[in-house]
């Protein structure tokens, strides 16, 4: 259960997931240098809009993909808050894929695997990039690139998985369903 995971704050703090139980979750990995870095923009204003309503979202920055989350914990989060204002807790830099994955990203890849890129104008470059690197890619649940996000439910359920091709309205769509 997602309750059962605990992650580390870009401050060093150890939180539970269990503190969010009753709440709406989203759970993103993040990179302050990447093509997507934009929906910093429309993930505050979700925050915004829907925190009062039960809406949590943990960023989980991740260097990962194409080295695109340089510098520090506390870089980041400056990065963030100066050219995105943004309030939503920040956690520590972590691998989302691999021997070093964070176990919570274990579990969320082993709830809801990658089913396809959404029609995007980055869609045909991340295809082809990720066919040239494995013929099996898309059958692989891992974490593709930055910004994928996670959707749990008030009850502690995984009910969405959306790649960074997804557009936001969709995110935003699931999230009122479950509020």
């Amino acid at each position: 259960m997602i309750y059962d995971y605990e992650i580390t704050t870009c401050k060093g703090e150890k939180l539970s997931l269990s503190e969010f139980k009753g709440k709406v979750i989203l759970i993103v990995n993040t990179a302050t240098g990447c093509g997507f870095t934009p929906q910093y923009e429309p993930i505050e204003s979700l925050y915004k809009k829907y925190h009062d309503k039960g809406l949590e979202i943990l960023d989980i920055p991740c260097n990962q993909f194409g080295g695109q989350a340089p510098g520090s914990d506390e870089e980041i989060h400056e990065f963030c808050t100066v050219h995105y204002n943004t309030t939503f807790p920040q956690m520590k830099k972590s691998d989302v894929n691999g021997e070093n994955e964070l176990p919570l990203y274990t579990y969320l890849k082993a709830q809801k695997g990658f089913e396809g890129f959404d029609e995007h104008q980055f869609k045909g470059v991340l295809e082809n990039m990720f066919a040239a690197a494995d013929p099996d890619w898309a059958k692989k649940p891992d974490i593709k690139w930055n910004f994928t996000k996670f959707v749990i439910d008030r009850q502690g359920n995984v009910v969405a998985r959306f790649e960074p091709t997804a557009d936001m309205q969709k995110v935003e769509d699931c999230i009122k369903t479950l509020l």
